[in-house]
């Protein structure tokens, strides 16, 4: 995969392409300094070589991983928001409504937090 494109293209089911598309267009649209990469065969929006967040798309959820920190750090708010929370992800069902508040304030907190760093992880 080359880009977002081709990761959305892949997805045959088009209301779930329209979802992850609509998160990807809010993200761009809010953080226009981040770059889209695709790494892993996934998609992810990185700032000065950083990561900052990552989507992977399963039958059930989209999973975002915005690093076990950030995750540790909004744990409640992931809660109280009805996602479900492992170790490196969260899990938004594609039932669910997506929190742009809580996407936003993730990103926020990795562009600050991450601001220095010269690495790709944490």
């Amino acid at each position: 995969m080359k880009d977002f494109n081709d990761l959305l293209n892949t997805i045959e089911e088009p209301k779930k392409r329209e979802r992850l598309e609509e998160i990807f267009t809010h993200i761009s649209g809010k953080f226009p300094e981040l770059e889209r990469e695709i790494k892993w065969n996934q998609p992810m929006f990185t700032h000065h070589g950083t990561y900052i967040i990552g989507f992977s798309v399963a039958k059930h959820h989209i999973a975002v991983s915005p690093e076990a920190e950030v995750l540790d750090f909004f744990e409640e708010t992931i809660k109280e928001a009805g996602y479900q929370r492992t170790k490196m992800l969260y899990k938004i069902k594609w039932s669910q409504s997506v929190s742009y508040d809580l996407l936003d304030k993730m990103i926020t907190y990795n562009l600050e937090d991450k601001k220095d760093t010269t690495s790709f992880w944490r």
